[in-house]
């Protein structure tokens, strides 16, 4: 699949633009991606990490708006030819959920909008999800960071600067 800074992303797996694995990738399908923002969806599924009785539970909404980000930040890095890399949410504001479980098999759409981003690697979104209907079931701003590239993560890991 190849992803352009022109045309958005047909219906295709986030999986090569998230550096997470093993089962810790949560959304399931890219389904538009611009320069400052991307719509996903995720089905949540009984077999799904985070899966209960019920449902999954209403938190798990903030790490779909998380990775959705990292998402973002990865079809950026792929569009500049660079590959995916790791990023950190710092923080979160106003994670209100209309509901405490999202229903198995009913999808959810996964929706983030940059609000800024530094040279330092610093960045906000704006994020909500919305069920099949469009009806708003969550929505936050996220504070995040993304080091510049290894040594800076490295630098940061020590106590030092990048």
């Amino acid at each position: 699949m190849t992803v352009t800074a022109t045309a958005p992303c047909p219906p295709c797996s986030i999986v090569p633009f998230v550096p997470h694995r093993h089962g810790m990738c949560l959304l399931d399908t890219l389904l538009e991606v611009g320069q400052e923002h991307l719509i996903a969806e995720v089905i949540p599924s009984r077999e799904g990490l985070f899966a209960d009785t019920q449902g999954v539970p209403g938190w798990v909404g903030l790490e779909w708006l998380a990775q959705a980000v990292a998402a973002w930040a990865g079809v950026q890095a792929v569009r500049e030819g660079d590959e995916p890399r790791i990023g950190f949410l710092l923080g979160t504001r106003h994670y209100h959920c209309e509901t405490p479980w999202f229903a198995f098999d009913q999808p959810v759409r996964v929706h983030v909008t940059l609000d800024f981003r530094a040279d330092n690697g610093l960045g906000a979104f704006r994020g909500e999800l919305r069920n099949s209907d469009g009806r708003s079931l969550a929505s936050a701003t996220l504070n995040v960071f993304q080091p510049d590239s290894l040594q800076a993560l490295e630098a940061i890991q020590r106590g030092g600067t990048p």
